[in-house]
């Protein structure tokens, strides 16, 4: 009897409840849910409040300073559509510039055929892209196609065009805070209303004065004036633009003058008016109108022309021996190293850089530049 007794007992001491758990487990049930370890809250500071200082102090850095603001064109003449036009037009598309002036004499083909090449040019450049005209000789008189019709089929696409697109216009790069002022005029060209003069004292040449004037006004830095016919050359034709016309640009010292007609490559130094040259003489050479004749120039010195002709079709002779042969300081034509291409130049406010790029032919290159300051 008395071990039931202790046996009762026992039993009803095991069903007092649970037992107290172990101290261990309940240090292990406080951490896990009042505060982090100290490993783990230097790891939560960091991530929460500022990021790893080598993250600060790229911060701090900031972006890249923007690129100084640039136009980029290029230029060439006297086009067709040969197998070195092609290689030209391939050329100036893989260059992206933002602008092609084609320097008159375009498909050489026949009146009511424009739109055959338009569609040449635009299946290579593409139809968005700005190849703006100015006439040549070829499409001023409608022997080979009317320049009113190329103008409608590869017509402007530059902003605040002023003028008579195709014949004599000018427009700003960009349109907004402009970098350059292109020009362009047709002297010595024969239209349907007759012979485009630009003699001093006529509406044409005040128009073309007033453009440059406005432009300096305007603090534009840069002026460049393109036409198809020259005035100085070493190869075959004489100044078809006719010299009042030079005489103005020259005296004005527009940076850049551009010229097509004479199927070749041509630069001139740095050319400028001064005490002891009072007009640039042509057919002849005077020393005195050049200002400089390397190929870094220091922009109002003087102006630099350049004939590039040289868009595809066959390119005539050049000479060394011709007497103006000493304005110029590079040139390639058809018995000299014939290379086509064209005209690559670009601007911001503190330089011209201009390289004329072979696309077919010849091996002949040139590089100059025109910069704010010396």
């Amino acid at each position: 009897m008395a071990a039931i007794l202790v046996s009762l007992l026992l039993a009803a001491c095991d069903d007092g409840g649970p037992a107290k758990a172990a101290e261990p487990q309940a240090r292990s049930t406080s951490v896990g849910s009042a505060e982090p370890t100290e490993s783990q809250a230097r790891s939560t500071s960091v991530g929460s409040a500022k990021p790893a200082e080598p993250q600060a102090r790229s911060t701090s850095v900031g972006p890249a300073k923007p690129a100084e603001p640039r136009v980029r064109f290029t230029a060439a003449g006297d086009f067709g559509s040969t197998e070195e036009t092609d290689a030209v037009l391939k050329m100036i598309k893989s260059l992206d510039s933002d602008v092609t002036f084609a320097l008159g004499d375009l498909s050489y083909g026949r009146t009511g055929a424009e739109k055959q090449w338009c569609d040449y040019v635009t299946s290579r450049l593409g139809e968005d892209y700005p190849f703006e005209l100015v006439a040549g000789n070829h499409e001023s008189d409608g022997r080979n196609g009317n320049i009113d019709a190329f103008s409608s089929c590869l017509p402007n696409k530059l902003r605040d065009m002023v003028g008579s697109y195709g014949r004599q216009y000018y427009v700003d790069m960009p349109a907004e805070d402009p970098l350059v002022r292109f020009v362009m005029v047709s002297p010595g060209l024969q239209f349907p209303d007759g012979e485009w003069n630009y003699r001093q004292g006529s509406s044409r040449y005040d128009w073309t004065a007033r453009a440059i004037d406005t432009a300096r006004e305007k603090s534009i830095p840069w002026v460049v004036v393109g036409m198809h016919n020259p005035c100085l050359s070493v190869g075959r034709y004489g100044c078809q633009s006719g010299s009042d016309l030079f005489h103005l640009l020259v005296s004005k010292r527009v940076d850049l003058i551009l010229g097509g007609h004479d199927h070749s490559y041509q630069r001139s130094k740095q050319l400028a008016l001064s005490r002891g040259c009072k007009a640039i003489a042509t057919g002849s050479f005077d020393q005195e109108c050049v200002a400089d004749e390397d190929s870094s120039l220091v922009r109002g010195a003087g102006s630099v022309s350049v004939v590039a002709a040289t868009g595809g079709r066959s390119q005539y002779r050049v000479s060394s021996s011709d007497p103006e042969a000493g304005y110029f300081t590079s040139f390639a034509g058809g018995n000299d190293n014939p290379t086509y291409g064209a005209l690559d130049v670009t601007v911001t406010k503190s330089a011209m850089r201009a390289s004329f790029v072979r696309a077919a032919g010849g091996t002949h290159t040139d590089t100059f530049s025109i910069n704010a300051t010396r």
